[in-house]
């Protein structure tokens, strides 16, 4: 468990999509339909996990604190969306569990403003605060990728690597977050296998 208010690094990308295949529905070749959906389809990933389970989703708030600027020497450890949002930063982490399963982990980026703003209950899903007022979304998905980290498999309880996606949500044409979200293999009790494990590294 970590400490509180102090973010995990975030997870070791082993292999990414294209984002041009991304963005055209077109990764995931590997994927099994049923993970295609979870993974890039625009749906609520908290309300797929409550129906699949039939229990609710509670969020364990992990930290919630400033986002340093990545060190230029070192590959990037944020999704490249995260740029075009309005300094200065924060990150959320969670994870997300049903009954006593955790079932992923998920962190976002935000303007402060904006965070300060749409998170007032840290407890709360984040899809959940952003249509408290029955306000339009749009989610773009943006990546796919496979990851792995210790902390990962000592949560998840199974040896990694672990299907990643990020995306962002845009209300009135503006960038609110970009969100990223490591899924724990225990959902196959529900969706099957996810299918064959890519390799290689793709940016």
């Amino acid at each position: 468990m970590s400490e509180p208010n102090r973010l995990l690094p975030s997870p070791q990308a082993l292999w990414q999509a294209p984002s041009a295949a991304v963005t055209a529905g077109e990764a995931g070749e590997t994927l099994s339909g049923p993970w295609k959906l979870l993974l890039l389809g625009d749906g609520s990933p908290t309300r797929h996990l409550q129906l699949l389970t039939g229990e609710p989703v509670t969020v364990e708030l992990i930290a919630m604190a400033p986002d340093r600027d990545p060190d230029p020497a070192s590959p990037p450890e944020r999704p490249a969306e995260v740029a075009e949002l309005r300094p200065p930063l924060i990150r959320r982490q969670v994870w997300l569990t049903c009954g006593s399963a955790t079932l992923a982990w998920a962190e976002s980026w935000w303007n402060l403003e904006a965070a300060e703003r749409h998170l007032q209950d840290r407890q709360q899903p984040i899809w959940r605060s952003l249509t408290a007022d029955r306000a339009e979304l749009f989610r773009e998905v943006d990546g796919l990728a496979q990851v792995n980290a210790p902390w990962l498999q000592g949560r998840f309880a199974q040896p990694g690597p672990f299907w990643s996606r990020h995306y962002r949500f845009f209300r009135g044409g503006m960038e609110l977050t970009v969100i990223r979200e490591v899924f724990s293999p225990a959902l196959e009790r529900w969706l099957g296998p996810s299918g064959a494990p890519s390799t290689g590294r793709t940016s």
